[in-house]
């Protein structure tokens, strides 16, 4: 097991070990400190020295600030090889290493198991604190590996649910926030397990929601998600079930829609809550500043969306950071939810259009186009630059409807091509009653933008750019209360150097 980053910064400062990228037998400290070693050799230096009191303390002095600032300059490096090693390397073989949690959240200091199953003969596990900067916070020993039994289908629901538990994790000491779990085989193959160390409390706070929903209505481990099954979309699930892994890396919505957003908002320097969609139940947002849906949340039960729904009523500030949000009307049962798409779940249009909550509705899939600001003087776009970004409006664009908000304000005008049909993708702001702000992104490619070029599609750096400072600003003011009613001006300028969110 590899030392915590703080006991190998102490013991780098108590016992002069080398630099890590120091050659064999060349220490940090000595290799700081040379210079005085030879100062004798330079005629009347050491006579110099010896007639000013004080030169020689200073000089020793200064090469005990140089090692320990090597010193320091060790840990940081190996803490940024140890955050770096969240990162799966090889996937493997398919079902060569798989696993799911048997709980999508827990309170800090509860406990979950992992059930995994493996061809490998042993395996471990490594927890991972995704954020900002990904810590490492929970390593198993070996365990055995166990070929658990094939998935069962249940009517049309594939479930994991006869699997044996594999480890118990306790999280105590864990931080709040999103986690992923790394699971590691002795083969080499890897898959990550998503967990959230949910908030107790959300008062006073930005709560960042995982989409879990959408996570497993996407979820094709066993061959079956709401969308596509044996034979296609006729043969899909009608319910699905959080007892089953993930499929592809285990994480890829969190990855693809989620990490990004939150490295931002917890560089933004705004107090955070974390929690899950299954979370949003009466309650949970009590006291909330804002609560921000990350950037693909399609599917909401009655409940979920109500949460929301009071919240804003009460002055929570709501920001949606992607397109198609609170599209999907679900039934939720326990660890179920049940989506047939044909009766007993159908879209919130057919019934209450999402637009009154989000501010606008879903519009175009697949979607492709430059992102277009039109209103550059708004708030939210204050200090960034730019009015066209190739690439970022799609796969998804929302529009803005005429069961909109009255007084909804149109941000940005995105024409998009829409398989062959023009349209336009649009965001959005709005003010409640209660002096709520509603800002939609209406574009799910809002959080890839983050990471830049990375994103491909054409977006650009500019993009990256653009769309981190409209997010802090937007975190800054919500995090003040309600948005319209004027509070503490804080700045949201960024830091020198790498813009904030620009994953590792």
């Amino acid at each position: 097991m590899r030392k915590p980053i703080a006991a190998l910064a102490l013991l780098a400062l108590g016992c002069g070990a080398a630099a890590p990228d120091a050659r064999p037998g060349e220490a940090a400290g000595p290799r700081t400190a040379a210079p005085a070693a030879r100062a004798p050799a330079e005629p009347g230096r050491a006579t110099r020295a010896a007639a000013e009191p004080g030169r020689a303390t200073r000089a020793v002095a200064k090469a005990g600030r140089a090692t320990r600032a090597v010193a320091v300059g060790a840990a940081r490096a190996a803490g940024a090889r140890e955050r770096a090693s969240w990162r799966i390397t090889r996937r493997g073989a398919e079902h060569e290493i798989e696993g799911y949690a048997d709980r999508v959240s827990v309170l800090p200091g509860e406990r979950f198991r992992l059930l995994v199953s493996t061809t490998a003969p042993a395996f471990t596990a490594r927890a991972f604190r995704m954020g900002a900067r990904p810590t490492p916070v929970w390593r198993s020993g070996p365990l055995p590996g166990v070929r658990q039994p094939p998935a069962l289908v249940v009517e049309d629901m594939v479930t994991a649910a006869h699997w044996r538990p594999s480890v118990t994790v306790d999280t105590t000491g864990w931080p709040e926030g999103a986690y992923l779990v790394r699971l590691d085989a002795s083969t080499g193959a890897q898959r990550y397990v998503p967990v959230t160390v949910r908030s107790a409390s959300t008062r006073g706070r930005v709560v960042l929601v995982n989409a879990v929903t959408t996570w497993q209505a996407y979820n094709g481990w066993g061959g079956r998600s709401l969308y596509q099954g044996p034979g296609g979309f006729a043969g899909r699930s009608r319910k699905i079930t959080f007892d089953r892994p993930y499929d592809g890396t285990g994480a890829r919505h969190f990855l693809a829609f989620e990490r990004d957003a939150i490295a931002v908002a917890e560089r933004s320097g705004v107090p955070l809550a974390y929690l899950t969609s299954l979370d949003l139940r009466p309650g949970a947002l009590d006291g909330a500043r804002a609560v921000v849906s990350l950037g693909h949340d399609e599917y909401y039960s009655p409940g979920m969306r109500a949460a929301l729904t009071r919240a804003r009523d009460r002055g929570v500030n709501l920001a949606f950071l992607g397109a198609g949000a609170v599209f999907w009307r679900i039934a939720l049962h326990g660890r179920m939810i049940m989506c047939d798409k044909e009766s007993r779940c159908l879209p919130w249009q057919a019934s209450e259009p999402e637009s009154a909550l989000v501010g606008q509705a879903f519009d175009c899939y697949p979607a492709e186009g430059a992102y277009v600001v039109g209103r550059p003087g708004h708030w939210i776009f204050e200090g960034t630059r730019g009015r066209r970004f190739p690439g970022l409006a799609g796969v998804e664009t929302d529009r803005v409807s005429p069961r909109s908000p009255a007084g909804v304000q149109v941000l940005a005008r995105s024409p998009v091509d829409c398989a062959g049909r023009t349209t336009e993708g649009t965001t959005t702001y709005y003010t409640a009653p209660s002096g709520a702000g509603v800002f939609a992104a209406g574009t799910t490619r809002w959080v890839c933008g983050m990471r830049g070029r990375r994103c491909r599609h054409g977006v650009t750096g500019a993009a990256a750019a653009f769309t981190r400072r409209a997010t802090r600003n937007l975190l800054t003011r919500f995090a003040e209360g309600p948005a319209a009613r004027p509070g503490p001006s804080r700045p949201a300028s960024p830091p020198a150097g790498r813009p904030p969110g620009e994953p590792s």
